[in-house]
């Protein structure tokens, strides 16, 4: 009998429990319709558990890294979160137990763009702590106290049941506050509303934006964000099963509030903002949003642009890749760092480029061939016969391909000029080239004669040393080959190219795992596809940084891309690069990315994954 007791009991404290926690509705069901952007977390305990099984992870934790890691992270503390910690009075570290399930930040209209009045947009932030629903009562009752006894103004409102405490923005708030939240459009400050639903904390600088959100919990029926019809189609296609995290953009609702807003201050220009989105192309773009996720096989991130196939014109139109086939040719060398190749058919781009410029000004495409026959003019006082449009663009193809190899060294100045390959096809190659040479001698004069390798010709285009900096005599090569023209600043590359025929070069399509990986982005057959070596780009960033631990903003712009880029001054101030490790001793945490984009008839979608690598499984 006390068995049973003790099941039952057990049963409903369960059950009970999941009541609790599944009482706060996912983001969707709790944002109001008009909202513009969403960024979110859906479970910020599965995220953790992931991540830390994440080979970013691993890495950060990994033994090797512990110089480097020890000393950043201590900086960091001193830096951004000792000072932080002082204004708030607060220690950041009772905070972090409150991630336990949804966290999103989001942005609504509320009433800008409309027309009805001068608001500004307003942001919202929803945590929910699920059982540590006490601890973050606790820790907001220190918090307005805090604030209180430092002399801010803090009021208590009660919106929709929900009992807010409202702080003033203004001069003296933290720095952190004060530069997130900006001044209204009247020129005041903004409010912060900060409200606890339960589990549930609810941040918001408009009373409008919370109300929203406490109507929803309350079960009201304004409509959510999961009614806006984009949104909605979007989560179909995109967040059918729950990603770690996701973000949406609704691009139509932002292109419109601008639009109405530029109209009403400008409307008498010449070209209306409107006429712009049109003839470019943006006017067609219904919303941006992206996934990811993650699982033993590896890190998947999807990229999608809503942009029907019917409304879809200028740029849109211009980069739609056409379905055929795009994985690496066979003259693509197994040992590319890079490469990526888009199947756009060049002269449709160019009409498109024409009707653009036509819709946007009616003088632009008047420039545009005023332009070509100045050139086409100078250019037949060396080639009687040479004709831009005839020789170059009406002879563009449909295939454009670029490829990269390890640099040459492990100096910036190395990594920077690490050797490339682009190509592009056209119907008549050697035409093509030509064409270039003429061009190219135009802008840069005293080009040699070509010089005759394996059969084909290499034409050389010295190039202004325009740094300065460089000794070296800088060139341009191009020949003709295979339907491509071939264009680099490295002879070797066009020597190898040429030579790929020979059968001695492993090419890329042969690398391990490559077939199996790009099946996980839907193939190499819609148009675009892509591969990154990271763990090449990773050791050549590896040397770079640890020959030179002192490098500045400027030099690590080239690297943005990388684990180890710096965004600010304050944050690359933190970073001693001379304690990394060895590169070895971490290179099992690296392995390769590919990416594809597919063109349907609702949107444009790409997808980007990297294989968990070998030695980790």
């Amino acid at each position: 009998m006390k068995l049973k007791f003790s099941v039952a009991a057990t049963a409903i404290f369960l059950l009970a429990a999941s009541v609790v926690f599944a009482a706060i509705p996912p983001a969707e069901d709790l944002l109001p319709s008009d909202t513009l952007l969403v960024l979110s977390v859906p479970d910020c305990s599965v995220l953790r558990s992931t991540a830390q099984q994440s080979p970013q992870w691993m890495l950060w934790n990994d033994p090797a890294m512990k110089p480097f890691r020890n000393d950043f992270t201590a900086k960091w503390n001193q830096k951004f979160i000792a000072p932080m910690e002082d204004n708030f009075g607060v220690k950041i570290a009772d905070y972090l137990p409150l991630l336990q399930g949804q966290l999103t930040f989001a942005i609504t209209q509320n009433g800008w763009g409309t027309g009805e009045g001068h608001s500004a947009p307003a942001m919202v932030m929803l945590l929910d702590s699920k059982d540590k629903g006490d601890l973050l009562a606790t820790n907001l009752a220190t918090l307005k106290q805090g604030w209180i006894d430092s002399g801010k103004g803090v009021r208590t409102e009660t919106v929709e049941d929900i009992k807010f405490s409202v702080l003033l923005l203004s001069s003296n708030t933290p720095m952190p506050l004060s530069s997130i939240f900006p001044m209204t459009d009247s020129g005041t400050a903004p409010s912060l509303y900060i409200g606890q639903f339960e589990s549930l904390l609810i941040v918001g600088t408009s009373e409008k934006a919370v109300a929203a959100v406490a109507a929803h919990l309350h079960g009201g029926a304004n409509p959510s964000l999961r009614q806006n019809a984009q949104f909605a189609a979007d989560q179909l296609a995109q967040f059918y099963k729950t990603p770690l995290y996701y973000g949406w953009f609704d691009a139509q609702a932002f292109l419109g509030g601008i639009s109405h807003l530029q109209l009403s201050q400008n409307s008498g220009s010449f070209i209306s903002w409107d006429e712009i989105m049109l003839a470019s192309g943006l006017g067609g773009l219904k919303s941006l949003s992206f996934s990811y996720r993650e699982s033993r096989d590896g890190a998947e991130m999807e990229f999608y642009a809503a942009a029907p196939e019917s409304d879809r014109r200028g740029l849109l139109k211009m980069v739609t890749a056409a379905p055929k086939e795009a994985d690496p040719p066979r003259f693509v060398p197994a040992g590319s760092t890079k490469f990526w190749r888009w199947r756009v058919d060049g002269q449709k781009s160019w009409s498109e480029l024409e009707k653009t410029l036509t819709a946007i000004s009616p003088s632009a495409l008047s420039r545009l061939n005023s332009i070509i026959e100045i050139a086409n003019a100078t250019g037949q006082q060396q080639d009687p016969s040479f004709d831009i449009r005839k020789d170059l663009i009406d002879n563009l193809g449909d295939d454009w391909l670029c490829y990269s190899m390890a640099p040459p060294g492990k100096t910036l100045a190395d990594l920077n000029s690490a050797p490339w390959l682009f190509l592009f096809s056209a119907n008549n190659a050697d035409q093509a080239v030509l064409a270039i040479k003429t061009l190219a001698s135009l802008a840069s004069p005293g080009s040699s004669e070509p010089r005759d390798f394996l059969g084909r010709k290499i034409y050389t285009i010295p190039l202004p040393n325009v740094s300065g900096t460089s000794s070296t005599p800088q060139a341009l090569y191009f020949t003709a080959s295979g339907g491509y023209v071939a264009v680099t600043r490295d002879v070797t590359m066009i020597e190898n190219y040429l030579r790929s025929n020979d059968g001695k070069t492993k090419p890329l399509s042969q690398r391990p795992g490559l077939i199996e990986a790009a099946q996980q982005v839907g193939g190499m057959d819609n148009g675009l596809f892509g591969y990154q070596n990271q763990r090449e780009s990773a050791r050549e960033l590896f040397s770079v940084l640890k020959n030179d631990p002192t490098l500045g903003g400027a030099a690590l712009n080239p690297l943005a891309a990388t684990p180890f880029s710096a965004t600010g001054s304050g944050i690359r101030d933190l970073m001693d690069f001379s304690l990394l490790p060895d590169y070895d001793a971490v290179s099992k945490y690296f392995n390769f990315t590919v990416y594809a984009g597919n063109a349907t008839s609702e949107g444009l979608d790409f997808k980007f994954f990297q294989p968990r690598s070998p030695e980790l499984n």
